[in-house]
């Protein structure tokens, strides 16, 4: 039997004065799907705030928070439980113009990639091109292990850490 994941996301917002809030969209519930299924899921906020709920063209469920007076501070938590049934290492279908890396896009998988193709950071002095292709052992090498030690890198080099700096941070 599998033992059910639960998550407690905790957001704190401080202000130095009350503030009037304007309507919040949150994303805060998983995207359920053939092997994840959410068993429980409830959100709170303080202050309190009339919730509605909608989906997204790409399924997301977004909740709207519209709150009706000022506060100094905002929380928002929200609590779910969850059911994955995934496989440890999944074997996926790989396409057969992909076994090995590096492989080239298609012109209709280029069109379907748009603007992922393009780096959205800057990367001047190559760190993270560097960093990235620190995992390719040789050319060509296998994409389904080439993929298995960048999802374990990242798990291994990826933490946590509460900031208070505004905004997403870049990845260098």
């Amino acid at each position: 039997m599998i033992t059910p994941i639960s998550i407690l996301h905790r957001t704190t917002y401080r202000y130095r004065r009350p503030v009037i809030l304007e309507p919040h969209l949150l994303q805060l519930r998983p995207r359920e799907s053939r092997d994840l299924r959410v068993l429980s899921f409830d959100v709170a906020l303080s202050p309190p705030a009339t919730i509605t709920w909608a989906n997204d063209v790409f399924g997301n469920t977004i909740a709207t928070a519209h709150f009706s007076h000022a506060t100094d501070l905002l929380l928002i938590e929200s609590r779910v439980t969850l059911d994955h049934q995934a496989e440890a290492w999944p074997l996926f279908d790989i396409a057969a113009s992909a076994i090995s890396f590096p492989f080239q896009y298609s012109y209709d998988e280029k069109m379907d990639l748009g603007a992922l193709l393009l780096p959205q950071h800057a990367d001047p002095d190559g760190r993270l091109r560097s960093w990235a292709t620190g995992f390719v052992r040789g050319s060509p090498t296998d994409t389904l292990s080439l993929l298995k030690d960048l999802n374990i890198a990242i798990s291994a080099w990826i933490s946590y850490e509460a900031r208070n700096d505004e905004g997403t941070q870049a990845p260098l």
